[in-house]
């Protein structure tokens, strides 16, 4: 493998960088400031021509191969910037699975930024085990009336549209009566309540109640019932490596501490860096199986588990070297807790890596 950049993206990546010499110092990077300007971010990135690389160009994207992802990634870790924000697995699940008319009404708007989105899948009883989930969505002519709960939704604060999983059919097995849906945030029905996280930010997660509130029938995404599928291909998706850019951002704070040491380098330092690069030369790997179009299915329960790891070994690390004492460094552990249940639990990603990719316990 050839990890050096081509021709075209050693061009494109001295033009990112160009352009985040100007603007990259002028958003926050983390807390509540950097999720209060994200929306303002993304417009900004999608207007200088680096948001949507990959996605296709009939709907606002530049048709692009992923590794120019990475190389967005990489480049806005080094200038101290932002990370770009998380929407591919929306657009995915819209894309594999929505109407030519959902995808043409919608998919231009979330790339572009000028509307915010959310994912309504999690419940207080159905988080990893979404086939348990109890929000209810029946017909009532022309619409759909829905009604239930649902947590852990990011950015449903601010979101203009959710992409909702709801059960249309209480009578079908748990995994056939759930169907997916693009419902208007904006209306009677719906209330929105913050969560606050251990780490202290407020803006990223929210429960969302449904009380009677409506979404046109054809605003359906797939058949009723299929909602299932369109759950695997955005989970799925939420853990393949095109969202490991994330390996960028721990690089970044691993050399961050490494700066504030004085003196011998903490193990959990040390083992942080080996853990962040073992994870870059691993997203570097999966995309280029992707570009040889092989398709992971199950296998992104790897990369998720690698990626808490890696997550949680550069919080240990922070703590290690700023202690208590040192409030950034203090919520960068305390987010890193969370990794472990974001995007389906870790002990959720073993037992599809024991059944699945394993074939144990059959």
């Amino acid at each position: 493998m050839d990890f050096r950049d081509s021709p075209e993206e050693a061009q494109f990546r001295a033009r990112l960088r160009t352009w985040l010499a100007d603007i990259a110092g002028t958003f926050p990077t983390s807390g509540d400031e950097y999720w209060a300007k994200q929306g303002e971010w993304h417009r900004a990135l999608y207007e200088g021509g680096f948001f949507g690389l990959s996605w296709p160009k009939e709907v606002g994207g530049q048709d692009l191969p992923p590794v120019y992802d990475v190389i967005l990634d990489e480049e806005l870790a080094i200038a101290g910037a932002p990370p770009r924000p998380s929407l591919g697995y929306l657009v995915v699940g819209l894309g594999h699975h929505g109407s030519p008319e959902l995808q043409q009404r919608f998919l231009p708007g979330m790339i572009n930024g000028t509307e915010r989105w959310c994912q309504g899948f999690s419940e207080p009883g159905a988080g990893s085990d979404l086939a348990s989930l109890r929000t209810t969505a029946t017909r009532d002519g022309d619409e759909y009336v829905l009604n239930g709960h649902k947590i852990w939704t990011s950015y449903s604060d601010v979101a203009d549209w959710c992409l909702l999983l709801a059960r249309t059919d209480p009578e079908a097995p748990r995994h056939k009566g759930i169907s997916a849906f693009v419902v208007k945030m904006k209306q009677p029905g719906i209330e929105q309540r913050p969560l606050k996280m251990i780490s202290g930010v407020t803006k990223e997660f929210g429960q969302v109640l449904f009380d009677g509130a409506r979404v046109p029938a054809d605003q359906m995404v797939g058949a009723p019932g299929e909602g299932w599928k369109l759950a695997m291909t955005v989970v799925g998706h939420e853990r393949e490596p095109s969202t490991l850019g994330f390996a960028a951002r721990y690089g970044k704070l691993v050399r961050q501490l490494a700066t504030r040491v004085d003196g011998p380098i903490p193990a959990d330092l040390a083992w942080a860096a080996v853990e962040v690069e073992m994870l870059r030369l691993h997203v570097r790997r999966r995309l280029s199986e992707q570009l040889d179009g092989i398709v992971h299915g199950p296998d992104g329960s790897l990369d998720k588990l690698l990626m808490t790891w890696v997550d949680q070994s550069v919080g240990h690390a922070a703590l290690a070297v700023g202690g208590t004492r040192d409030p950034e460094l203090l919520g960068s552990y305390m987010y890193s807790r969370a990794q472990s249940v974001m995007g389906g639990t870790s002990q959720i990603q073993k037992n599809i890596i024991s059944g699945r990719i394993l074939g144990l316990g059959a």
